[in-house]
């Protein structure tokens, strides 16, 4: 596959784990094993067992190889930091971020607990970005959990956002990105949640990147948040 990412908020894509188990609400229509099913279809070797969680070292030193810096979102098709991952072969991949000092590292997970109880374990060194989905108030746990972490950089993707967020705290948070779900079934984003994330960080001067509405709202809407485009990203 392609490592060119077709994420407006990333340069390319590196999956040196595939797979995941869905654990929160978030992940009803996950768009990462919809792709994996139709790979598997098609007959991608990483995808024999479709969505099963597996490590791929012929992957884990490609960023090495790209010598133009990009911003990498770290497994775009599974969670690093999922149970399953081995602790050694997570140290792994921080050790091949650590030395592409070329790239900005993008690390998405929805499993905040476990990079908690391996942070103090890794260098996070300063490509590396860290970051969290959030669905709802109810997995706002996770974003406590991100600002304890030893990254220099944070953010929250709240992806597919499915309910309000009451009183945002962005106090250490880098940049926050919002998206609504384009699956065939996908559950509606309402203005007012998108709203009340967007003037919490205009307030706290927070970087604010608006991915897409829902599927229905985006034939109406485009991508754009009261006429704006929201394409901010940190430098």
């Amino acid at each position: 596959m392609s490592s060119i990412s077709k994420i407006g908020w990333t340069d390319a894509s590196w999956n040196p784990t595939t797979g995941c188990t869905q654990t929160s609400p978030g992940c009803k229509n996950c768009y990462a094993e919809t792709t994996a099913k139709k790979l598997h279809g098609i007959g991608f070797k990483e995808y024999d067992e479709i969505f099963s969680v597996k490590t791929h070292l012929h992957k884990l030193y490609q960023p090495l190889n790209w010598k133009k810096g990009k911003r990498i979102l770290v497994n775009s098709m599974g969670d690093l930091l999922h149970p399953a991952v081995p602790d050694q072969f997570i140290y792994d991949v921080f050790g091949v971020m650590n030395q592409a000092t070329q790239h900005t590292f993008q690390l998405l997970t929805k499993y905040s607990d476990r990079l908690v109880d391996l942070s103090a374990r890794v260098l996070w060194s300063n490509n590396i970005w860290a970051g969290v989905s959030v669905e709802n108030q109810d997995y706002c746990w996770r974003i406590s959990h991100l600002k304890t972490l030893g990254a220099k950089h944070r953010f929250i993707a709240f992806e597919p956002l499915i309910g309000p967020i009451s009183d945002p705290d962005f106090n250490n948070i880098d940049w926050v990105i919002i998206g609504g779900e384009s699956a065939k079934y996908a559950r509606e984003m309402k203005i007012d949640w998108v709203r009340t994330i967007r003037d919490a960080c205009v307030k706290s001067n927070v970087p604010f990147h608006f991915a897409r509405w829902d599927k229905q709202n985006a034939k109406r809407l485009g991508r754009t948040l009261d006429g704006v485009l929201w394409d901010q990203i940190p430098k």
